[in-house]
């Protein structure tokens, strides 16, 4: 069962709660772009399996949060605070997927004595200002429209779509199999409105407010090496930014099947966490 709740900050604005409510230790989603910030299968199952408390939340402008133009990256670190505050949580680990791990590394990075372990499925590395950060993308003009700021972003939103063939043949197998649902989250996150990309894209390409140097969780990161979003690259830049962390390359995977070894990094983050043996 996810209990969901909106939950009202210091700053006056709204964020949508998710968690599943019980669990020997607690993992917080972070999603990527566009999400609702919904908890879904295999996620829910997955967790439940390893007794495992997953929470999540809605980044503002999505699935009912309040938007927040002009965020950046490191201002999850931030929200996921009083997230924590509100629901009791003293220590918990942090996963990602696409944009939703870069946020979670942010966090680690933001609150050390929180965040007890990080695994990213194809984050988005810092921006370096250099136009060698896009190579590889299959469609980068969202992300090259934000460099110029919101109102830039949101202009080529209005003109252009998503270009499909970013996904490979497993991304394709994987949306219509095991992540399904994730794809259907993403339609229902478009159609709520743009705010939500928009603020992540110029969050994305902008200073993170976040130096990864200042992560001490132990970090996982995996990564397609057939991904026509996030290419490799971005998951080498990210090795050589933390102090510590542990690179799993999947050759024949894209930006969403990569998603396929969320069972294995999930035992994975078990193992490394504080107490595990």
């Amino acid at each position: 069962m996810v209990i969901t709740r909106d939950l009202r900050l210091a700053d006056g604005r709204d964020l949508c709660v998710h968690d599943t409510g019980d669990g020997d230790v607690t993992l917080v989603w972070h999603h990527g772009t566009p999400q609702t910030g919904a908890l879904y299968e295999p996620l829910l199952g997955l967790a439940r399996e390893r007794g495992i408390r997953l929470v999540s939340y809605a980044r503002p402008g999505y699935g009912g949060s309040t938007p927040r133009p002009g965020r950046t990256v490191g201002s999850a670190g931030d929200d996921l605070a009083e997230v924590a505050d509100v629901l009791c949580l003293d220590r918990f680990a942090v996963m990602g997927s696409s944009s939703g791990g870069s946020h979670a590394l942010a966090c680690a990075a933001l609150l050390p004595d929180r965040v007890t372990g990080v695994v990213c499925f194809a984050a988005l590395a810092p921006f370096t200002g250099d136009d060698a950060w896009f190579d590889g993308m299959r469609d980068d003009g969202a992300l090259r429209a934000a460099v110029a700021g919101r109102a830039a972003q949101a202009r080529y939103g209005e003109q252009y779509g998503f270009d499909p063939a970013c996904f490979t043949e497993s991304d394709i197998a994987a949306l219509a199999g095991t992540w399904v649902a994730m794809g259907v989250d993403a339609g229902t996150a478009g159609r709520a409105g743009p705010d939500g990309q928009i603020d992540d894209d110029v969050a994305l390409v902008t200073d993170w407010g976040a130096d990864l140097a200042a992560v001490e969780a132990p970090v996982l990161l995996v990564h397609g090496e057939q991904d026509r979003v996030v290419p490799v690259a971005h998951a080498l830049q990210l090795t050589r930014c933390l102090g510590q962390s542990e690179l799993w390359l999947r050759p024949d995977d894209g930006h969403i099947s990569v998603l396929e070894a969320c069972p294995q990094a999930m035992d994975w983050l078990l193992a490394v966490l504080p107490g595990s043996g």
